[in-house]
């Protein structure tokens, strides 16, 4: 499936109060969007109406793919918890969309997305024998696993220590390559890293900030990647 752009315009309401006055937000076919901001301001309900799964908030405006076709069934959300079924095993709870739809699960896929975050010893575990990082790899491996041209991912790498996080990240750029991406992060050094775009929401509003020159995933010791991390960093300060 060819991965769409997306466009979402208008303001957002939460039980007729209002979140987001007005937002215009495009989010470029096939590139890696980060969107960053203050807690509260909106980013993950922002992730939820366009999953199509934010019956809490309202929108009064347009939301859109950019070939005009329907968004169902062609996003895959990861969401800030991990949401991990804990009667069901890593492996299974990786291969749910399959349980979901009544599809016999591709379990070598499975096993692949397993080995790809570093979980393949734990595919027969619980998820509460898990850490906290390792049940945020088997969230994201369930995403990957879906193989949607949109992906949304809430805080994906938050929990992982700054080795694994790397690492993880490596993964996700290489997997998730040619797809629309849309991430929300508190992170400027993992925005300079991996976006295409950088968008910052705020009570003003929203607005871009440039991202460092050259493809992600960006290294990490990188010149350019750490002044625009540095400047991101002042520029989250100065709107806070």
């Amino acid at each position: 499936m060819t991965a769409p752009g997306i466009t979402l315009n208008g303001s957002v309401d939460i039980g007729g109060a209002p979140l987001i006055a007005q937002i215009a937000l495009a989010v470029a076919p096939g590139q890696w969007t980060c969107l960053l901001g203050a807690s509260g301001v909106g980013k993950s309900t922002l992730l939820r109406l366009i999953a199509g799964i934010a019956d809490e908030a309202a929108l009064t405006g347009t939301l859109a793919a950019g070939d005009g076709a329907p968004l169902a069934g062609r996003v895959a959300l990861m969401a800030q918890s991990d949401l991990l079924l804990p009667w069901l095993t890593v492996a299974e709870n990786v291969a749910l969309g399959a349980r979901l739809r009544g599809t016999a699960p591709d379990k070598a896929r499975v096993a692949q997305r397993l080995a790809d975050v570093g979980l393949a010893a734990q595919a027969a575990q619980r998820p509460a024998t898990l850490s906290g990082g390792q049940r945020q790899r088997a969230a994201l491996a369930r995403t990957l696993m879906e193989d949607r041209p949109i992906v949304l991912l809430d805080e994906p790498f938050s929990a992982l220590d700054a080795r694994t996080r790397a690492q993880v990240q490596d993964v996700a750029a290489e997997l998730l390559r040619g797809k629309t991406v849309l991430m929300v992060t508190h992170d400027p050094a993992e925005a300079a890293r991996l976006s295409d775009a950088i968008l910052v929401l705020d009570t003003g509003g929203l607005r871009s900030h440039a991202a460092p020159p050259g493809a992600p995933p960006r290294a990490v010791d990188d010149a350019q990647m750490l002044s625009a991390q540095g400047a991101l960093l002042a520029e989250l300060r100065a709107g806070s």
